[in-house]
């Protein structure tokens, strides 16, 4: 299975949400669990390390989470 190229400023922007909400890795896959995402903190984990993809499926849970728009995922890749 080939990997999609990822962008480093991705994981940088995931991170940099998650710490300014005061939110642990476990704190806020129990949130996105509530929303019905089965990911797991080791899956997070390696989103925000940059070795695996994330669904869009969670990004739109992040989104609610966070109440930002998607672009604050996005900030400093290509135009955005």
């Amino acid at each position: 299975m080939t990997m999609i190229l990822q962008n480093a400023d991705l994981y940088t922007n995931l991170k940099r949400l998650r710490q300014s909400s005061g939110l642990s890795q476990y704190e806020l896959v129990a949130q996105m669990q509530l929303l019905g995402s089965i990911m797991s903190r080791s899956t997070y984990a390696k989103i925000e390390q940059g070795s695996r993809n994330i669904k869009v499926t969670d990004l739109v849970a992040l989104k609610n989470i966070y109440d930002v728009e998607y672009l604050e995922f996005f900030k400093g890749i290509g135009t955005c």
